[in-house]
């Protein structure tokens, strides 16, 4: 028969006390309570937390590591809590253990912290949609300067059409960033294609999109051509 393989110590971690999750039914060596759900190893043998002088903390489980860190931070006295893996045959972390009183204040620094920024969030928010508004207006004003017979609410439309945050359209591109006259243009001539010929509708139809976009070519161009004269009325 094979000899038992030595069980592995428990760690001791660099931070404070150790309390153990137990796999097997432990009692106390002291008061003799249990099984018990968490102990302390004494000289080898179990306590419960009480017997410890830990009964007075509250268990806070991993997963927030903010939480668990203010935590620590806020209690006199806190400790780790390990429980033995047998498939990975190591001691991972459960939590902690910490006093009821600091974890109560480190929830309100996390609480604090959240609503900085929610309220963060918030003026981002406010600051890229003023940032949408100027330059959707930029972009209407040089949709009129190249086509200064185009309707002003129908360069407003195509501006903020084009301009959309996060619609990956000609506007949010590099060159319409720039209001490059190749990006103007373009995102005009596409309001005019969509609006304005019978495009849609061919290829609603099953006209392929190269073929429908030769049908319709001249009357983009002749819309596109009307609205760089000069409006005879300005």
């Amino acid at each position: 028969m094979a000899p038992r393989t030595a069980a592995l110590p428990v760690p001791r971690p660099a931070d404070g006390l150790l309390v153990l999750q137990p796999l097997r039914r432990k009692h106390c060596a002291t008061c003799r309570r249990g099984p018990l759900p968490l102990l302390v190893l004494e000289e080898g043998v179990p306590r419960c937390l009480d017997c410890a002088d830990l009964g007075h903390l509250v268990f806070l489980p991993r997963g927030d590591t903010a939480l668990t860190r203010r935590s620590r931070e806020e209690s006199a006295l806190s400790a780790v809590v390990v429980r033995f893996n047998r498939r990975r045959s190591r001691y991972e972390r459960q939590g902690v253990l910490v006093e009821e009183a600091a974890l109560a204040r480190a929830e309100l620094r996390c609480l604090a912290d959240a609503e900085a920024r929610r309220r963060r969030r918030a003026r981002d928010a406010r600051r890229r949609a003023a940032e949408d508004i100027r330059f959707a207006d930029a972009f209407a004003a040089e949709i009129l300067r190249l086509f200064p017979a185009c309707p002003p609410d129908r360069a407003r439309a195509i501006a903020g059409h084009a301009s959309l945050r996060g619609s990956g359209r000609v506007g949010r591109s590099a060159s319409g960033r720039a209001l490059s006259e190749t990006a103007v243009t373009s995102a005009v001539a596409a309001s005019v294609r969509h609006l304005d010929t019978p495009y849609d509708r061919l290829l609603m139809s099953g006209v392929a999109r190269p073929e429908a976009r030769q049908r319709i070519r001249a009357d983009v161009d002749s819309v596109l051509g009307a609205w760089r004269e000069q409006n005879p009325s300005a």
